[in-house]
């Protein structure tokens, strides 16, 4: 296979590189290097490489900055789509493109909604998951009107060694390492109240390959555990392990304007097109970040 990765210096992106690798493939990976809403930096990039396959992972993906932020996520998210997109179809009109939305799209659901399946209604909650839902329409826009081979995958929450510090679970065993050198009682927290379906960083690259060789083009796929996790159990399990003496207390200011009270989703249709199912256990993703976690601290 001969794959170009977007945003491939980003967490998900180092973990995509070395597993495309590892299968052997051709790989070469764009960054900040690249501007992706540039038109003709895009069919410069695409034109020399001329990639089978296609991983669009480059965007801007914090929730909370998004609300700041609404012009810049539509611009990267949905603007830079439509680039690669263009870019690849000039390149190679037989490439495939795995286009990686989220599972935001399908905005607040309630308990009797789970699992959540891709025929489940779109209805995004933020500016991020508009910007993706509206990424969305343009693959399939690139579908229709020049048969374009694009599927989408919409990957739930995930984990995993290399994530930033401004997402929850690599935050919070920061914080708690940090709590715990230096004697400090309390840490602020954002709604622990949350449930979440959490797969590791290495299973969720994993089924984008798969679907690059087995996805439908204009088919969506949730990449899901197909288990959900309350936020709260998480951050206990975390307290006793590495801080057992700090309190976890709620702070106004790290809480978002609109929070899905609980998600989880159907994994079915991926697994019945590729095969796939997360491998990694939740326990092992835990100790492979708080390891990480540690590296950074002491590189510090």
């Amino acid at each position: 296979m001969r794959a170009l990765v977007t945003g491939s210096h980003g967490f998900v992106g180092k973990h995509l590189l070395r597993h495309l690798r590892e299968h052997g493939d051709e790989v070469h990976g764009i960054d900040r290097e690249r501007d992706v809403t540039n038109e003709r930096s895009m069919h410069e990039v695409f034109e020399w490489f001329r990639p089978d396959v296609t991983f669009h992972l480059a965007a801007l993906t914090h929730v909370g900055d998004s609300w700041d932020q609404a012009e810049e996520f539509t611009r990267i998210n949905v603007v830079g789509t439509q680039r690669v997109l263009e870019a690849s179809f000039a390149a190679n009109p037989a490439a495939m493109t795995v286009l990686v939305s989220s599972s935001e799209v399908y905005g607040v659901t309630r308990p009797e909604d789970q699992p959540l399946r891709e025929s489940f209604r779109l209805a995004p909650a933020n500016p991020y998951s508009a910007s993706k839902v509206e990424a969305e329409r343009v693959a399939h826009e690139a579908l229709r009107v020049r048969g374009q081979r694009v599927v989408i995958a919409r990957p739930f929450n995930h984990l995993g060694p290399g994530q930033s510090v401004s997402f929850v679970v690599p935050a919070l065993v920061s914080r708690l390492l940090e709590a715990a050198a230096h004697g400090d009682r309390e840490i602020p927290v954002g709604d622990l109240t949350t449930r979440r379906d959490f797969s590791d960083v290495r299973d969720v690259v994993r089924a984008y390959r798969l679907l690059a060789e087995h996805g439908v083009a204009g088919e969506a796929y949730n990449v899901a555990s197909g288990v959900d996790v309350a936020l709260g159990d998480i951050a206990a399990r975390l307290v006793a392990e590495l801080a057992p003496s700090v309190e976890l207390v709620v702070d106004p200011a790290l809480l978002r304007p609109t929070e899905v009270p609980v998600s989880r989703g159907s994994a079915q249709k991926i697994h019945e097109a590729t095969g796939w199912a997360p491998m990694i256990a939740l326990s092992t993703t835990l100790k492979d970040v708080i390891d990480d976690q540690r590296a950074r601290l002491r590189e510090t």
